[in-house]
């Protein structure tokens, strides 16, 4: 590039020319990006305490497009965010040890730019590999890809699990040294720990076990300074908040120690449709009364979507799937089910025994064929899509009236998904204090709304239907806040629009949603483990003034 250029300039002999080139190549982004990443790499290269070699783990649009595109792309799973008028990372890098995230750390500052953490990729509002798309900032993304090792420690009932690795991963490597152990985490086996457990990470056993958060016993993670801190030496303040109180706000999470818990040799699990013409809403209603008070081995969640009636030719009807997982046999689902929602009509030919590891496979809706080794390719099962998700939590039954109002403004959009996630259980006795994640006693379930297009164009249609069905739920879910899941990240809720300046009375428009009583404590600790504000994103956790 330079002998090119050092040619051009001296052809081109007119110094308008000569200076309109040096403008371009002072002040273009390209010249910007190429700057920062010479200065970066060097940066690294400095710092980091390791002898490992790292000349392959940066990506740039202005050295290697190709694979920039490729590795930027890997883990998205949101199309909204790879449009060409989405901001993009001036230089993508992934660590292959931990004194490269801590020189990352140290060299973001350095560049005075942006850092955004990437370790699955499976942000609903791509926080983790984009920026605000009104005024973007220049920014670079540390991507945990390469950190996913699994150590499993039988006898400690212990996993320790780096960020980058996938909930399959850890599923297949705990199967894979116990039959009577399990992990409580997502049922996505797609994605990766690290940012995973800092929102709480809920799956099939949360009714028995809580929360992967609430079984967290240790971490290791970079600060703002560019240490390296265990549970130890961050002190209890820190693990409370990194253990729920989402990602991006107070380091880079390289591992996490979990608990491992106990699991039958035989788990039954069934998916039960009803239409509105099989008497959905008044099965959904009867739901709601007892999915929480179910016994704790039991989840019973909803999946809700829009099918062809099979009454009316031409129609198009709700159905209802009542999806379980049990942690036991058939016979004694059987008397659970009977005693406690007769009405399902649950046979033995409706249930599937198996392996806790089947299981996982089954709940996470992939053929019952499919081998568990396949957990280790860490890939998502559907298509990329464009989407958008939204969520909040149910305390008190929505009655059948409401019900059928709901139905109407749901059967009006082409592919709409709503996801009804009880609670209960172990998740009714944890404090709401215990952990940032405060939706615990009192909560019948968690809701999920999902909508999803193939064309960048059909955006707003889409946006506005699923704003007109939570507008409509806003009469029959929690208030004050309205609660919502972090981990299911909604700019829709609020955002810090002012940067790193952004106010606690700002913030707290979101973050009371989020965290409800819990994000004092959360403001309280970023300001004395971050005070300047390094780990900064649309709905990361302010400092006080």
């Amino acid at each position: 590039m330079q002998s090119s250029l050092h040619i051009a300039m001296a052809s081109w002999s007119s110094p308008i020319i000569l200076s309109i080139l040096f403008t371009f190549l002072t002040f273009s982004p390209w010249a910007v990006s190429l700057s920062i990443q010479h200065q970066f790499y060097k940066c690294v290269s400095l710092h980091s305490h390791t002898s490992i070699p790292f000349s392959t783990a940066f990506f740039s649009t202005t050295t290697n497009a190709s694979s920039f595109n490729s590795v930027l792309q890997s883990t998205v799973q949101n199309l909204v965010f790879l449009v060409p008028s989405a901001p993009k990372p001036l230089l993508i890098f992934t660590p292959l040890t931990e004194s490269h995230v801590q020189a990352a750390v140290v060299c973001t500052k350095e560049a005075g730019v942006q850092l955004r953490v990437r370790s699955g990729g499976h942000d609903f509002e791509g926080l983790s590999y984009t920026s605000d798309m009104e005024s973007p900032a220049p920014f670079v993304v540390i991507d945990l890809a390469k950190l996913r090792g699994i150590k499993v420690d039988v006898e400690d009932n212990s996993v320790w699990v780096q960020a980058g690795a996938t909930n399959g991963e850890v599923y297949y490597r705990v199967a894979e040294k116990s039959k009577n152990l399990g992990f409580p985490a997502g049922n996505c086996v797609s994605l990766g720990i690290g940012g995973h457990i800092t929102g709480g990470a809920y799956g099939a056993m949360l009714r028995k076990y809580g929360l992967a958060a609430d079984n967290a016993l240790d971490a290791r993670i970079v600060d703002a300074t560019g240490r390296v801190l265990d549970r130890a030496a961050m002190g209890e303040d820190l693990f409370w908040a990194i253990r729920g109180g989402g990602g991006g706000s107070f380091g880079i999470l390289l591992a996490w120690k979990i608990k491992l818990v106990p699991v039958p040799a035989t788990v039954t699990v069934f998916t039960v449709p009803r239409t509105l013409e099989q008497n959905a809403t008044k099965l959904l209603y009867k739901w709601q009364k007892v999915a929480d008070k179910l016994d704790e081995d039991l989840l019973l969640k909803v999946l809700i979507t829009a099918v062809n009636s099979t009454a009316v030719k031409g129609k198009r009807t709700v159905q209802t799937a009542f999806d379980a997982v049990f942690l036991g046999k058939t016979d004694r689902l059987l008397k659970i089910m009977n005693h406690s929602f007769p009405e399902l009509g649950l046979t033995p030919k409706d249930c599937l025994e198996m392996s806790w590891i089947e299981s996982v496979i089954y709940n996470a809706l992939y053929p019952r064929t499919t081998p568990p080794e396949f957990l280790l390719h860490g890939k998502p099962l559907f298509p990329k899509t464009f989407f958008k998700a939204k969520s909040e939590f149910l305390r008190t039954p929505v009655p059948e009236s409401g019900l059928r109002g709901l139905w109407k403004i749901f059967l009006k959009e082409d592919t709409p998904v709503m996801v009804w996630n009880p609670y209960g259980g172990m998740m009714a006795k944890i404090p709401e204090s215990a952990t940032p994640f405060p939706h615990r006693k009192g909560v019948i379930c968690k809701i999920v709304y999902l909508t999803s297009w193939k064309i960048e164009g059909e955006k707003k249609k889409h946006l506005d239907w699923i704003r007109r069905m939570y507008d409509y739920m806003g009469t029959y879910v929690s208030k004050s806040p309205r609660e919502a899941y972090v981990n299911y990240r909604d700019l829709d809720l609020g955002m810090n629009k002012n940067g790193r300046n952004t106010s606690f009375s700002e913030a707290s428009v979101w973050g009371y949603k989020y965290f409800k009583g819990n994000f004092e404590r959360l403001v309280a600790v970023k300001t004395r483990v971050d005070p300047d504000n390094f780990f900064w994103h649309e709905q990361s956790i302010p400092v006080l003034s």
